[in-house]
């Protein structure tokens, strides 16, 4: 029998990445993605690709209807959580509106296992190592709808029987990621800076701490959650052990693009200064291989983006509050 899941975000990061994975496994993968972060060449030619938005619910039904998923991978998202302090209704639009069109839609056509990439975001500042059993404390939008959709993801399964899977990856970096977005993903824009022969901008000190995960740590295991009866109706952690400041960060780019050290420092923004995660209990259930060190993957993708090239940072469109905006996500005049 064939297994179909739908993957929405599947041009992106992470979404391609776990794309890739599920047509290993054989799945018939349909992407869902609006390019409004990722790029259609990350798509494999051996998914189905449909460009449109998770807001779309004409669409969403629609495809529900015509392929009959068995399962959704949930990873479209607008994730910078930063600048969602500035874009509020957009935030809530696109990663809580837009996730609640896919779990009505999930509900109704009764697929099997809804899995949704949340984030640590929702943990805010607490006690560390962020442990799942800890009340969310979320600090910026970004997290506060991440941290909806888990509830509302617990509340269809009371009501519905709905089964679903919930990871919260952080700090994710590797290959496709999108280099050209000044808003987030802090090693793509440093190894964007380098090629542009700029210097590496860190808001405040740098000695913001984070723990910082490679793609192959992440994606294989969202892929085969759905396998792992263990992991249904659970909530986990997913990511790096070592935690590393955006200074030292800075640092280990550098080392892996061949180039100088280069720091520029902007004003503070407003920020979780320390956050990194337990993940005893993602490897009490999936019990993962050896973590890629820093190091190595630093290197895996400074080669990627050499042969890939700098991007443009687009700037974006539709910022709803300029009060408390960080000088350098100011629009440039003339733009």
């Amino acid at each position: 029998m064939e297994i179909t899941s739908l993957v929405t975000g599947g041009a992106g990061f992470i979404g391609s990445h776990v794309v890739n994975h599920l047509l290993k496994q054989n799945h018939k993968v349909v992407v869902l993605d609006d390019l409004s972060g990722g790029v259609q060449e990350n798509v494999n030619d051996a998914a189905i690709f449909c460009e449109g938005s998770i807001l779309d619910v004409d669409l969403i039904n629609t495809l529900f209807e015509e392929h009959k998923f068995n399962y959704v991978y949930h990873l479209a998202a607008y994730a910078a959580e930063g600048l969602s302090h500035f874009i509020r209704n957009f935030n809530y639009q696109n990663n809580l509106i837009g996730s609640v069109n896919l779990i009505n839609a999930s509900v109704t056509y009764g697929i099997k296992c809804f899995v949704f990439t949340s984030s640590i975001a929702v943990y805010g500042t607490n006690s560390l190592p962020l442990v799942e059993t800890q009340y969310p404390q979320p600090e910026d939008p970004y997290g506060i709808a991440k941290y909806a959709v888990e509830l509302d993801l617990i509340n269809a399964n009371k009501m519905f029987g709905m089964d679903y899977i919930v990871f919260r990856p952080h700090n994710v970096y590797g290959i496709h990621q999108n280099i050209g977005d000044k808003y987030r993903n802090v090693v793509g824009i440093f190894m964007n800076q380098i090629l542009e022969d700029k210097p590496l901008t860190i808001f405040g000190d740098g000695e913001q701490t984070r723990a910082f995960t490679h793609i192959d740590d992440v994606a294989p295991y969202i892929a085969n959650a759905v396998n792992v009866r263990e992991a249904y109706n659970k909530v986990f952690n997913v990511g790096s052990d070592t935690v590393y400041s955006v200074k030292e960060l800075a640092i280990a780019v550098c080392k892996a693009m061949q180039s100088n050290l280069n720091i520029k420092q902007l004003e503070k923004r407003e920020e979780v200064i320390h956050a990194y995660a337990d993940h005893s209990s993602f490897n009490a259930v999936f019990k993962p291989k050896t973590l890629t060190d820093l190091e190595t993957g630093l290197l895996e993708m400074a080669a990627w983006v050499k042969a890939y090239g700098s991007r443009s940072s687009k700037e974006f469109q539709n910022i709803e509050i300029t009060k408390k905006l960080p000088a350098s996500w100011k629009k440039k005049s003339g733009q």
